[in-house]
């Protein structure tokens, strides 16, 4: 039942109003990060609301190699559980699914994670995202292998990194 909550949940609170992207409300956009072959830009997330249990984190990876790579997770210390997710319309129906085998990043492509779509959800946070801070993630690839980045917090409503604050 907790699940089911937990889940439907969830789902209010990325499809929400509050959580809907915003015109011209950019998170301040973290510094790019190199691994091999692998490029990791534009990450952030939005503040959360005090006591929510989870939240979605965002970026840009670019696979720079000649050999196909995978995501294959994300880990958190803010958060109790941790998974690679997709939201996809099926119907009239917003669904959020996990990606257990984690997500492909093919050789020479960039794969998006943004709002409405492919996302990092952080599931049983132990704290809020505040505006202005940053929340430490590790990322693991198949083949590049892991990588530790700071996801930038912006507004609640934060639709992309800004731009300006590019490596800051």
């Amino acid at each position: 039942m907790n699940r089911i909550l937990t889940g439907a949940l969830a789902l209010l609170l990325l499809a929400s109003p509050l959580a809907a992207p915003a015109q011209d409300n950019p998170a301040p956009a973290a510094a790019t990060i190199t691994l091999g072959d692998i490029e990791i830009s534009g990450a952030f997330t939005r503040a959360t609301l005090p006591n929510a249990p989870v939240g979605a984190g965002y970026l840009t990876i670019t696979n720079k190699g000649t050999a196909d790579d995978r995501l294959m997770s994300a880990n958190s210390p803010v958060a109790g559980m941790t998974q690679i997710h997709e939201m996809k319309m099926e119907g009239d129906v917003m669904k959020m699914t996990e990606l257990p085998d984690g997500l492909a990043i093919p050789a020479g492509g960039t794969v998006s994670l943004a709002p409405g779509g492919l996302h990092i959800m952080f599931m049983k946070l132990n704290q809020a995202f505040a505006e202005g801070t940053t929340i430490p993630v590790t990322l693991t690839f198949e083949k590049a292998g892991s990588v530790d980045i700071d996801l930038a917090v912006g507004p609640i409503n934060a639709d992309e990194p800004s731009h300006d604050m590019a490596g800051h």
